[in-house]
């Protein structure tokens, strides 16, 4: 394994069938990372400081760890909240079981570090609300992987998302790594139902955000397999961010089990754009308990770290391209127009939406209703 080994030259390939970038802020920005040499992605995650431990437990890098007056005044100059979610699941003996909260993690950090000191916006971070996520069928039953009812993981999250709105976090992004979106959008979506308040919520899966950086090599990539789980990217993505909870004696390569011909059902990043996403059916396919016991689905001997670095280098800019445009759009204390998103009216709202603790303000869970279900 080498961690300083080139891309091949195919990687620059901007007209490889399959590519497409759009012509906005977006698609050109990927293009740009697509194109760019070694070097140019060296820099790039070096002004994020990647790599770097997860900071945690480090004084001032989330919410719950920076000095309350302190986390004040940063939260006047950007009301924006990154909440990384991950979950326990087994990724093979060679690595960790936190490896999605992990890089979630890491990634919310290396944007905080980027933004608060390159552009004076210091981004929030809320410590992971889930250690533990919900899970699709095919992973129960593997041991190392602990599901939560989704029911459970739903309700957590929409009470994580209000108490954060009720301190003045008015425009959230759930990170993702883990493979239970639809659950997290579920969230999001039954949050504005109940609630109807004004504000920015999304839901972002990173590795699907920047599909491209995933492709395997007849599409243009540097990977020999599709990401899925454990496997090549992921596995070389721990190689990259924590390469001390990786040993590679123990990386395996295996192969899942399906019952039906290619092109139904797409992979983990959705690189191929076909019918279904891979969480819109079961019974296609054997379990991993059955197929891939041993917690890896996928290549995880091919790891190397040097792969890990162009996707990575897309999602951090991708991410302080967002926050930079919610930021522009809606400065710190101002949000979308309430009577425009919402089914209450501006006046209903108005001592709601005051700074917390300010005269006049009154906090959320005092709304009329609040909590009722639908």
């Amino acid at each position: 394994m080498s961690e300083t080994r080139k891309a091949p030259a195919g990687w620059l390939a901007t007209h490889t069938p399959g590519i497409f970038f759009e012509d906005n802020p977006v698609g050109r920005m990927k293009k740009e990372l697509w194109e760019a040499s070694d070097e140019e992605i060296d820099r790039i995650l070096a002004e994020y400081g990647i790599p770097a431990p997860v900071e945690w437990g480090k004084p001032g890098a989330y919410i719950q760890t920076t000095i309350r007056h302190q986390l004040l005044e940063e939260r006047k100059k950007c009301d924006f909240v990154i909440i990384p979610v991950g979950c326990t699941e087994n990724h093979g003996l060679h690595t960790v079981s936190a490896v999605d909260t992990l890089f979630v993690s890491q990634i919310a950090e290396a944007v905080r570090r980027y933004m608060k000191a390159r552009l004076d916006l210091p981004v929030a971070l809320s410590l992971p609300p889930l250690n533990f996520g919900a899970h699709p069928y095919h992973h129960y039953g593997m041991p190392g992987t602990v599901p939560v009812r989704e029911n459970i993981v739903k309700e957590m999250l929409i009470d994580v998302m209000l108490g954060l709105w009720n301190d003045g976090y008015r425009k959230q992004l759930i990170l993702n790594n883990h493979g239970h979106l639809w659950v997290l959008e579920s969230a999001v979506q039954e949050f504005q139902k109940r609630y109807q308040l004004p504000g920015i919520f999304r839901v972002l899966d990173w590795h699907r955000a920047v599909r491209e950086f995933f492709y395997t090599k007849e599409r243009g990539g540097v990977w020999n397999t599709d990401f899925v789980h454990a496997e090549e990217a992921e596995t070389s993505l721990m190689l990259l961010l924590n390469p001390e909870m990786v040993d590679m004696d123990y990386a395996v390569n295996t192969q899942g089990k399906g019952y039906l011909p290619e092109g139904h059902f797409d992979k983990s990043v959705d690189p191929y754009r076909r019918p279904s996403r891979w969480s819109e059916g079961e019974g296609h396919f054997a379990i991993e308990l059955a197929a891939t016991p041993e917690g890896v689905v996928g290549h995880a001997a091919d790891a190397e770290a040097w792969k890990a670095k162009r996707p990575l280098a897309a999602i951090l800019r991708y991410l302080t391209l967002f926050i930079q445009d919610v930021m522009e759009a809606f400065p710190a204390g101002h949000l979308p127009p309430v009577e425009e998103v919402t089914l209450r009216t501006e006046e209903e709202l108005a001592p709601f939406l005051k700074e917390p603790m300010s005269e006049g303000w009154r906090p959320v869970y005092a709304l009329p209703a609040i909590g009722q279900r639908g």
